[in-house]
């Protein structure tokens, strides 16, 4: 990658995060100050927040390390607008497989770029054209067949996640057998979740699974049973 491109990339994106930190934090200081509504303590805010951070803090550490490998510079913009696992990580691995552009690359780097760039505008478009039309289609959204359709919503997206996963494509290696890497950590959390349900502790599981993914990738390449080649040699 171009070293002064890069640079730049990272200049702006740290500008981006920065404001966007201080619009987040700012905008209910200033509720709080012109409606002095304050809280009453930082012990008050230790003994609401401890339960919610201790469910997000380990979610947002799994998917810095989990997507910035996929995302590269575009993690700023992705992190900043959010909806990551519903929206953006889908966006950019169909993007990057559609034009044949390897993660870890700068052709898949600059696909996510502009994956998530042109999906953060497109979102944007569709909640204020949600926001203008919200009362009229309230009765198609509360319907029971929507309600019923948006519980496979995150299963369908990860289930496509998973088939783009599905393939030797390494950057700009091919890893022969590379899948066979999914197959303990799968049937860890299977069987885990039959003795100790997992759910409500999404972020630990994902960093554990992380952690097993790449030991099984590490022991598999050892054997020889992955083998990596470069793609120009294939």
């Amino acid at each position: 990658m171009n070293e002064n491109y890069e640079k730049s990339i990272h200049r702006l994106g740290r500008i981006g995060v920065i404001i966007g930190i201080v619009f987040m934090l700012g905008i209910p200081a200033v509720v709080s100050a012109v409606y002095d509504v304050w809280p009453s303590g930082i012990g008050e805010l230790v003994a609401v927040g401890a339960g919610l951070l201790a469910v997000y803090i380990p979610t947002n550490v799994s998917e810095v390390f989990g997507y910035t490998p996929i995302l590269g510079s575009a993690s700023y913009i992705t992190f900043l607008t959010g909806n990551v696992t519903q929206l953006k990580i889908p966006v950019v691995v169909n993007a990057q497989s559609l034009v044949d552009a390897a993660q870890g690359t700068d052709e898949g780097d600059t696909v996510a770029a502009i994956g998530v760039a042109v999906s953060s505008a497109v979102t944007t478009v569709i909640i204020v054209i949600g926001v203008i039309l919200l009362v009229p289609l309230r009765p198609v959204l509360m319907s029971p067949t929507v309600q019923t359709a948006t519980n496979y919503l995150l299963p369908a997206l990860f289930g496509g996640l998973l088939w783009n996963y599905v393939n030797d494509n390494c950057g700009e290696y091919r890893a022969k057998n590379k899948t066979l890497t999914l197959i303990v950590p799968i049937l860890a959390v299977l069987i885990v979740n039959q003795f100790y349900p997992l759910s409500g502790k999404q972020g630990y599981v994902v960093i554990g699974c992380m952690a097993l993914s790449v030991l099984c990738g590490y022991v598999l390449y050892k054997t020889g049973i992955i083998k990596m080649t470069p793609k120009s040699s294939s």
